[in-house]
């Protein structure tokens, strides 16, 4: 275990330092613009040593090509988006492709038997989960800007999964997902001072493999609502946006900086790695309530999780109003 984390946690430092050193010839540079949380032109894609570190740990553990092989094919779209800009649809088109390649694999595997424990028909259960997958997928590419954000978020949540995984004796999962956050630390290194950004290649891969690795190790809606909650942070800070864009009636579509971590940052200043860190922080505290009270069953980890939204909405009230009265 200790070989995969030290190389992971090389190659997650390597393909950040790789596109540092040569982002400008390769064409991975991330020009500011009004959504933008940073001020100058920073080479973006470092998230390519996430992706290696992945398959190699995929490869490695021998685990089946279905589970590797979307994950794969998104993050190279993606890396390919970080050079030029590519339809939505399409991207959206090829993460339903991928999110229900791996819905597939997870059914063919028997990991997954929520329909059975449920009672809920494939026929609805199937659609849910992919829906679940692409739209996490987004969301934590959404959440990616800010200095530190995707990646402490990913050292926890699939350090997490790591643990999980290994009790349950899924230990190929465990080696892959002790593998990711790992080369997200090495990743961390050169991210944190802002010389050089996670990219697509890394948040969209960081989304999928997190959603479908939650669904991997589910076998009941407790599990997924349990499981889910381990980037909590990031659900609510998207939620809420939303909620704030339909109230405003502005497309959902639309860039924006809206969510709360993007307020912390451009509009009262606070430092890019006290708002990461306070994240991380709050998504410890949420997985470590989860994980406590999941004996009590689904009613009180629905409200646990409720009751922090609410939390998390008063927080975003509050740096509103501190906002207005700045202007």
């Amino acid at each position: 275990m200790l070989v995969h984390i030290f190389l992971s946690l090389f190659i997650g430092w390597l393909g950040a330092f790789l596109v540092i050193r040569y982002g400008y010839i390769w064409g991975l540079i991330d020009k500011p613009n009004c959504r933008s949380s940073h001020s100058v032109e920073t080479p973006k894609g470092g998230g390519i040593g996430i992706l290696i570190a992945f398959l190699v740990a995929a490869i490695w553990t021998e685990s089946s090509w279905a589970l590797w092989m979307p994950a794969l094919l998104l993050s190279l779209l993606s890396l390919y988006g970080d050079k030029l800009n590519l339809s939505q649809k399409l991207r959206l088109v090829v993460q339903f492709i991928c999110a229900s390649f791996l819905i597939w694999f997870a059914a063919k595997s028997n990991y997954c038997e929520i329909s059975t424990s449920t009672g809920v028909p494939v026929v609805i259960i199937v659609p849910v989960l992919i829906l679940m997958i692409t739209a996490t997928t987004n969301y934590y590419n959404f959440l990616d800007g800010i200095n530190g954000i995707a990646g402490i978020t990913g050292v926890i949540a699939f350090g997490c999964f790591a643990s999980i995984a290994h009790d349950i004796g899924m230990f190929n999962i465990s080696i892959i997902c002790i593998s990711i956050s790992a080369s997200c630390i090495g990743f961390l290194i050169l991210n944190m001072s802002g010389k050089v950004f996670m990219g697509d290649v890394g948040s969209i891969l960081l989304g999928f493999l997190f959603a479908g690795i939650a669904i991997l190790l589910s076998n009941s809606l407790l599990d997924i609502f349990c499981y889910f909650a381990f980037i909590f942070p990031f659900y609510a800070d998207e939620l809420i946006s939303i909620i704030v864009r339909l109230k405003k009636r502005q497309s959902l579509f639309k860039p924006h900086r809206e969510h709360l971590c993007q307020l912390l940052a451009n509009e009262l200043k606070i430092s890019h790695w006290k708002i990461s860190f306070t994240y991380g922080l709050l998504q410890i505290a949420i997985i470590f309530l989860v994980q406590k009270i999941r004996n009590y069953g689904l009613t009180w980890v629905l409200a646990i999780e409720i009751l922090f939204f609410f939390i998390f909405l008063a927080c975003y009230s509050i740096v509103l109003n501190i906002i207005k009265r700045k202007i």
